[in-house]
């Protein structure tokens, strides 16, 4: 009995050790956790570079299986001390510490696949966690909810987008042809999107002056439409931000910040509203 209890202590702190950044052993962990995440995105950047990876391929070898294994311990360690192993496994960070393991192991069969263990950059979302940052993470916030408020309209402006680049995808081909590097329909319509989006690869460009005439017309269009986007998940944001604010029933003031707790022109107690 007095052995589960030293177990279920045991298993509690280190939870919190883990898992929690309020205690100054928990933010050590946290932030050693983040100096091997980088050790190991440098890693994998320096094999990448030939001349590097020829000189020291046995230093990156064993700093690459030395870090996932200690990846796999940690993730193996958190599957272990959480109340709810489950919950961790299917979250978001859970999903992210399992494939910073497994491109090294894959990489056993496929060869080139361990360079896919740059995806452990994405652990570095823990920084918001361990800092406190967490007016950065409402903002993340805000930004998703405007988006998703948004989906209708930005549905209906990519379908548009979609019809206009196969009409002037379809039209192109018509006019310039295989001669200038129209092959076909699709090809066509991947330089409408390219010119649309005001990219540019310069790989095919319209020969006659019909061609150019309607290049231009198009060039023209793509910097009105790239905005379309902006301005509607600001719009989404800016109404977000204007239903959130407190409005004082004494004076009739709105510019209130959702968490003030007292009207900004005559004092009055916001509390109620």
């Amino acid at each position: 009995m007095q052995h589960k209890k030293h177990d279920d202590a045991l298993r509690k702190t280190t939870y919190k050790v883990i898992f929690h950044t309020d205690t100054p052993a928990g933010k050590l962990f946290d932030v050693t956790l983040l100096i091997i995440i980088l050790v190991s995105v440098l890693v994998v950047m320096l094999d990448s570079v030939k001349e590097i990876r020829d000189d020291y391929i046995d230093l990156l070898y064993a700093a690459e299986w030395t870090i996932t294994i200690i990846f796999t311990l940690e993730y193996i360690l958190r599957i272990l001390v959480h109340p709810h192993p489950q919950r961790y496994i299917f979250s978001f960070y859970g999903i992210i510490d399992l494939l910073a393991a497994l491109p090294t192991y894959v990489a056993l069969f496929l060869a080139g696949t361990h360079y896919l263990a740059v995806i452990r950059a994405l652990r570095l979302f823990r920084v918001f966690r361990i800092l406190k940052l967490s007016k950065f993470t409402d903002a993340g916030s805000a930004i998703a909810i405007a988006l998703k408020n948004s989906k209708s309209r930005i549905s209906v402006f990519l379908y548009s987008i979609f019809i206009i680049v196969i009409v002037i995808g379809s039209l192109m081909y018509l006019i310039e042809g295989p001669d200038h590097g129209f092959t076909s329909i699709p090809r066509s319509i991947y330089w409408a999107i390219v010119t649309l989006t005001t990219v540019g690869y310069g790989d095919i460009s319209p020969g006659t002056d019909l061609g150019q005439f309607i290049a231009s017309l198009i060039m023209i269009l793509g910097y009105s439409i790239i905005a379309v986007p902006t301005g509607i998940v600001s719009a989404e944001m800016a109404r977000m931000n204007k239903t959130n604010r407190k409005r004082c029933k004494v004076c009739g003031c709105e510019d209130h910040e959702s968490d003030a707790l007292f009207c900004k022109n005559c004092g009055e107690s916001l509390s109620s509203d």
